[in-house]
């Protein structure tokens, strides 16, 4: 199973989309600044996640995601 997920910083409310294999790993490496795009940014909770058989479908959902970031659906899609 692959996973698409959000993550939201816990000092400065920010958001992190991604997607990956091994979630509890990934959101691991997040926290210990041994991803480049979250390195030194301080801590992140999981927020949102979805699950897909393949990983082209989780990839593919999280450049939707990312393309609405910010937005009002990006702001529906966590109050579900």
């Amino acid at each position: 199973m692959y996973t698409t997920y959000i993550l939201q910083n816990i000092l400065n409310e920010k958001h992190y989309i991604g997607s990956t294999q091994n979630l509890k790993r990934r959101i691991n490496e997040h926290n210990r600044g041994q991803t480049k795009s979250t390195k030194r940014k301080g801590n992140w909770k999981l927020i949102y996640k979805e699950e897909y058989v393949t990983k082209k479908e989780a990839m593919a959902r999280e450049k939707v995601i990312k393309s609405y970031k910010g937005g009002n659906a990006f702001k529906q899609l966590l109050r579900v």
